[in-house]
């Protein structure tokens, strides 16, 4: 035996646990070489070399006993540290060979790399090793749906699933604030405008869309309270929507009442700022005072009220244009001529004035009566008497002779419009007054009043 181990002198070579002999790791595969079986020797501690594995470890089990590791027969079971897998076969024997039956070395167990994911990013606590924790997070406006973190396992497989950033946040919009306007001048509404409201999204910055429910800027609002409502939409179809009001407010006068013997035609609703009330007087009546009246915006009537008083007639003038004047553009005229006081005609048609006289008022017309022959003739309005010269001026004026019985009707400018040579009935005169003479504002003061004379 001593003879054996001086003359046998082991060359150094690389052993199948994929080191060298001396400990120096080596992952070559060598090729085996049969031993002479007269060479075999169970007894020596050390047949093969001793076994080492870097990040792991090797339990051996010897024949001859615990401290024997490398004897021939030994049988070693191999395993890797924490966070490193076996590579290779588990379990290894030393041969006659002098080497081990099988290689094998402990590898790093790792995950792939993970993605980034839109809208946020991880961070992890040992890369893409064993155990490493990878923990995600979102950018502002977005949120985290799926697994916070993810842990690299022992398979080389991450935990868990994928997570997404969700943009649920939705978009911030501010409106305008509520106002007041003041309807304009001689109306009941108002010209309003406003601004956009302010729009932005917290995730992405984009705007998809901003609906408006209700009046556009600039539109022309009634009294009243208007309710305006702004609608934005993300990207996300997230949306957020604000609303303001717009209160249109009429300023308004005292309601204005009719002056005695007259009535008002006013623009707009009457009363409101800006509205114009006009005054007029009934036939037979004269509007002491101006003539209109504006509600102004401190919500008082501008001048004084009129007042309507009895018509003055003046018989005392130099010439019949003189007299007619007074009734110009104020009273129509019907003129009653007849030959003589006792014609009977004439007293029919006296008997038929008489009875419409409030018709005849509330139509503006003034009787003039023309009668007899000269010099003894007579003329009147009312009780008021005309001369002589001014009834023979009136006669050639109107081409009204004395011989026979006529009537003349005559409208406001002074034409002359109707004649009868028989007596005319209060239906008959009211009928073609009301058909062809009523000015505008008449027709509308007429339709507006009750009438009185029934």
């Amino acid at each position: 035996m001593e003879n054996y181990l001086k003359c046998y002198r082991p060359i150094q070579r690389v052993v199948s646990s994929g080191y060298f002999a001396d400990g120096r790791p080596n992952n070559d595969v060598p090729a085996e070489e049969a031993p002479s079986m007269s060479l075999l020797n169970y007894h020596a501690p050390r047949w093969c070399y001793n076994l080492n594995i870097k990040d792991g470890n090797a339990v051996c089990y010897s024949p001859r006993g615990a401290n024997y590791r490398s004897t021939l027969g030994t049988r070693c079971h191999l395993t890797c540290d924490h966070g490193f897998r076996l590579i290779g076969q588990k379990t290894v024997q030393c041969l006659q060979s002098r080497r081990w039956s099988g290689i094998a070395y402990c590898r790093s167990i790792r995950c792939r790399v993970l993605p980034a994911i839109p809208n946020g990013a991880y961070q992890c606590t040992a890369s893409v090793f064993q155990d490493s924790r990878c923990d995600y997070t979102c950018f502002p406006g977005y949120q985290l749906e799926g697994d916070r973190n993810r842990i690299c396992m022992e398979n080389g497989r991450w935990s868990g699933i994928e997570p997404v950033c969700v943009d649920i946040e939705p978009p911030k919009i501010q409106c305008p604030s509520s106002r007041e306007k003041i309807a304009d001048p001689d109306k009941l509404t108002a010209l309003v405008y406003w601004s956009e409201p302010l729009v932005k999204d917290s995730a992405d910055g984009i705007i998809r869309r901003v609906m408006l429910r209700g009046p556009e800027p600039g539109s022309e609002l009634k009294e009243g309270e208007h309710l305006i409502r702004y609608i934005a939409h993300d990207r996300a179809q997230n949306r957020a929507s604000c609303k303001f009001t717009v209160q249109v407010k009429v300023r308004r006068c005292p309601v204005l009442k009719p002056p005695p013997h007259g009535y008002i035609t006013c623009s707009s609703a009457g009363n409101n700022y800006g509205a114009t009330c006009k005054y007029q007087c009934d036939g037979g009546y004269e509007r002491q005072g101006p003539l209109t009246r504006v509600c102004q915006f401190s919500q008082v009537w501008s001048e004084s009220e009129p007042i309507c008083m009895p018509m003055k007639i003046f018989v005392d003038v130099n010439s019949a244009a003189a007299l007619l004047d007074q009734f110009y553009e104020k009273r129509r005229l019907l003129v009653v001529s007849a030959p003589e006081s006792t014609d009977r005609y004439y007293k029919m048609q006296n008997t038929i004035l008489q009875q419409a006289a409030c018709g005849l008022d509330m139509r503006h017309v003034t009787v003039i009566e023309l009668v007899g022959q000269s010099p003894s003739e007579v003329g009147r309005i009312r009780e008021l008497k005309l001369s002589a010269e001014i009834i023979e001026q009136l006669r050639q004026m109107m081409k009204i002779t004395r011989s026979y019985f006529s009537v003349v009707l005559i409208n406001k400018y002074g034409v002359d419009c109707e004649r009868y040579v028989e007596p005319v009935t209060a239906d008959e005169i009211f009928t073609y007054i009301d058909t062809y003479l009523l000015s505008r504002e008449e027709v509308a003061q007429r339709a507006s009043r009750p009438d009185t004379c029934e």
